[in-house]
């Protein structure tokens, strides 16, 4: 059957980037909007504030839309591994899943509680809605935690004894906690609220250019870009140190990301280019030693390059360039946001208030975007430089793969490609019919949106 594995491997490899590609577009929302929500209910508690309390019921409906959709996405893409990659789960899948078994019961406890809080707004009293809704925060770290502790545990396996036939002993602390998820799950729980405060607050980055000015506008904006803000400088400091932890645990995807051939010292940085056959880079800004200084705060620090694996256990020139590439994206992406984010801090510490350029706001209301497309280039750097390795240094990709037909695998994707376009058509003809329905209600007084219903 190995040349069945073979023709389905191609198939099996699109599919699941389209699919998990796909999925992480929902990240963001279903796990950082609960915060932002909960906090700008808080403002509005608070300060007696209706336009808040409207802000929040808008972007909790918002939240459950996207729940919903995100729980189809996540549940195709689960059952994936047992479709797409059998042999991984049938050796791995007692160490494997015990981050989706966490995930699972996260999501559970999320459904429950959104409903709650979804409908509990005219139901409810203020403090008691506000106190159910302080489960969905934690409930969707754990669920963050449990898919990332999946994959940092495929990136740096451990707390599993195993034989050639399979596992034999899991260590549960040691498989969920392995040497990669704290880099790992700090990464990207501060990319993800970065990404979705940096979306929401776009929305009102165009309404500002549009002329809208009010109460409602600034505050939309105001919180949630507030919320990106702070935590943007931290971003880079904790990529940095992700990084600079793969020189340890994955040489080999760190030497794909700045496309080093020769392990060595002095090592350059390189902005952009590509690697060659010949280990020779094109077209990139090479700044000196800068790459070594990185590694060890040193140009004498050696880095690790390509050539010095095994070429059936590093990523081919064409994964190592890809890599390269979406790394650069993120990183770029990334340190514009922070660039963005001092802006805002340096107006806002001298003047007591929002900023007023239209630079600014131009670049705000494009913040939300580039940050998605961070977010995915990130991925795409931890998934495809841990190529050729679907278990980092354990099996391989190809060794993973299903036996099923190709003809199979291609049906199969051509199917999912055709209902996740409708599954955004729909998503998106629903957001935009209650971004109209909320312009419209707009025209009524403020008063009018107080959500709370019950009087006590």
């Amino acid at each position: 059957m190995t040349w069945l594995a073979a023709e389905a491997l191609l198939p099996s490899r699109i599919q699941m980037a389209f699919t998990l590609g796909y999925h992480i577009l929902l990240v963001p929302l279903g796990v950082a909007l609960p915060t932002l929500t909960l906090l700008m209910e808080g403002i509005g508690l608070v300060r007696k504030d209706p336009v808040a309390l409207k802000l929040a019921r808008r972007w909790s409906v918002v939240m459950a839309v996207q729940f919903a959709v995100g729980a189809v996405t996540g549940t195709i893409l689960s059952f994936e591994f047992g479709i797409l990659w059998p042999k991984m789960l049938g050796r791995f899948g007692a160490a494997f899943g015990l981050g989706f078994a966490i995930e699972g019961w996260a999501f559970f406890l999320e459904a429950v509680f959104i409903g709650i809080y979804l409908y509990g707004w005219s139901r409810l009293p203020p403090r008691l809605h506000f106190l159910c809704g302080l489960v969905l925060p934690p409930a969707g770290l754990l669920g963050a935690f449990g898919v990332l502790a999946a994959n940092s545990w495929m990136n740096t396996p451990g707390g599993v004894s195993v034989s050639p036939t399979g596992v034999l002993d899991v260590d549960v602390w040691g498989a969920l906690f392995t040497r990669a998820l704290g880099y790992e799950f700090w990464h990207f729980l501060l990319a993800i609220y970065i990404t979705c405060s940096f979306a929401v607050a776009s929305v009102y980055a165009v309404a500002w250019l549009r002329g809208r000015r009010d109460h409602y506008q600034r505050l939309g904006f105001g919180v949630p870009f507030a919320v990106g803000a702070l935590l943007a400088p931290w971003q880079v400091l904790v990529g940095d140190l992700s990084a600079r932890a793969l020189v340890f645990h994955q040489p080999a995807k760190f030497a794909a990301m700045e496309i080093n051939w020769t392990t060595r010292d002095h090592n350059p940085e390189v902005i952009g280019g590509l690697l060659d056959a010949g280990g020779h880079v094109n077209l990139g800004i090479s700044l000196p030693a800068l790459d070594s200084i990185l590694v060890g705060y040193s140009p004498n620090a050696v880095a690790p390059g390509l050539s010095s694996f095994a070429e059936n256990a590093r990523p081919n020139i064409l994964e190592a360039n890809l890599t390269h590439l979406s790394f650069d994206l993120m990183v770029g992406l990334g340190s514009a946001g922070a660039v963005l984010a001092l802006w805002y801090f340096a107006v806002l510490i001298r003047h007591r208030r929002l900023p007023e350029s239209f630079w600014f706001y131009r670049l705000a209301a494009l913040a939300g975007l580039g940050s998605y497309v961070s977010v995915e280039a990130g991925w795409m750097t931890t998934e495809v430089g841990r190529q050729p390795w679907i278990v980092y240094g354990a099996m391989r990709v190809a060794d993973a793969v299903t036996d099923a037909p190709a003809a199979y695998v291609w049906t199969m994707l051509g199917v999912l490609v055709v209902v996740y376009a409708l599954i955004a058509f729909f998503f998106v003809r629903v957001l935009l019919g209650l971004a109209a329905r909320w312009r419209r209600d707009d025209g009524a007084a403020v008063e009018q949106g107080v959500p709370y219903g019950p009087p006590r």
